[in-house]
């Protein structure tokens, strides 16, 4: 978005080319003014189709220049930025079709809730409900951070949607290693320590960006911090990312605790995750028992068998008899493809995207992403060049 900056402050225009630079898309300062008679008597050729006035420095008889400019730019939308604005101003800001007033000192969580309205109501941003999903380990090692974060990398590569991973393991989080050797600048402990600033483009800088629509949110790395995270804060986190991406996934762990149950709540869809063996079927119906009894419809919870190899002397009818629920998605036993991509940190449909493990990432992609959207042509085929002729 193109805009003009009205402002004798320098400090402020610097703040306000940072916050629209960080947006995506970004806002970009075009032009600037040293004030609101300057912007009137230079107008520039082409219309801006945003317009930030600083109107902290204008005086009474200067309130006519407010509906020139309005005028001069019929097309554009207009913000005020201002410190003490005058009533009858501020009246005539209004007729003017100026709806946007925020208060100086720039609030950044403000401004791009205020930018948030602008673009859809220009049609630039379309208003996204994200669909949260959450894998949860049945068992320790069943491989639910491994699906979880190869999963989001695949569904962000071949369905073109927009993903952000959240690591939910309350110590010892490392779902940033499974796909990327970028540390990570923030985590989770530190969004939750600033929650009052929690906007989409303050998430988007404390990620670790494996691709450009796939950004990872760590978990705490510091056991002593994760004291300061509350329920509360999961709510708001969670509900400004389903406003910014398509899709959020969970990477929940396997202990339940006061997070990880609040984000549980608000999950659309449950992907429990466990091997075919006693040991997980036995877990896997204790964590059901624990769904069934918080009142999640059974429709929410759909089960992944990992490492799954046919002709065992237990079957999936087996495992689905044993916890009264179906098996969604099967993926297959690929060890070397799964430890080369875990050992290197590269996504494993990056790495090796003819393995089993990753043909079997693009169906669950298929299947996630065709609830939500009409494919003129399976994602698997068109990815993997799969065709009617053979």
């Amino acid at each position: 978005m193109k805009a003009l900056m009205i402002s004798k402050d320098s400090l402020l225009h610097a703040e306000i080319a940072a916050q629209g630079s960080a947006r995506m898309p970004p806002v970009q300062l075009v032009a600037s003014r040293n004030g609101l008679r300057d912007a009137v008597e230079r107008q520039l050729p082409e219309v801006p189709e945003l317009v930030v006035l600083d109107a902290s420095d204008i005086t009474a008889d200067e309130g006519e220049l407010v509906e020139r400019l309005s005028k001069q730019y019929p097309s554009a939308t207009f913000m005020l930025l201002t410190r003490d604005l005058q009533q009858d101003l501020l009246i005539r800001a209004m007729r003017a079709g100026m709806r946007e007033v925020l208060p100086l000192p720039l609030v950044h969580r403000a401004f791009h809730e205020a930018m948030d309205r602008i673009e859809v109501a220009a049609g630039l941003s379309p208003v996204r409900e994200g669909k949260v999903l959450a894998f949860i380990s049945c068992k320790g090692g069943s491989g639910a951070t491994f699906l979880s974060t190869n999963f989001g990398y695949a569904l962000a590569a071949l369905a073109d949607k927009k993903v952000l991973l959240i690591d939910l393991h309350g110590q010892f989080g490392d779902a940033t290693l499974y796909v990327s050797d970028q540390k990570p600048a923030m985590t989770l402990s530190d969004i939750c320590a600033q929650i009052s600033r929690m906007d989409g483009a303050f998430l988007d800088s404390c990620l670790v960006h494996v691709a450009s629509n796939f950004g990872v949110l760590a978990a705490a790395d510091d056991p002593n911090r994760t004291v300061d995270m509350k329920p509360e804060h999961m709510d708001t986190i969670l509900r400004i990312a389903r406003q910014h991406y398509d899709f959020v996934v969970l990477d929940v762990g396997r202990q339940i605790d006061a997070i990880s149950l609040r984000a549980l709540d608000q999950a659309d869809t449950i992907y429990p995750v466990l091997q075919l063996a006693l040991p997980d079927i036995r877990d896997g119906r204790r964590l059901l028992d624990i769904f069934r009894s918080l009142g999640y419809p059974n429709e929410r919870t759909r089960l992944i068998v990992n490492r799954y190899e046919k002709g065992g002397k237990l079957r999936l009818t087996d495992l689905e008899q044993a916890l009264g629920a179906d098996v969604v998605h099967t993926v297959p036993n690929d060890y070397l493809s799964a430890t080369d991509s875990v050992n290197q940190g590269i996504p494993v449909l990056q790495l090796s995207r003819s393995s089993n493990v990753a043909r079997s990432l693009a169906e669950l992609v298929e299947l996630v992403a065709s609830r939500r959207v009409a494919e003129s042509k399976g994602l698997f085929d068109r990815i993997f060049g799969r065709n009617d002729g053979g």
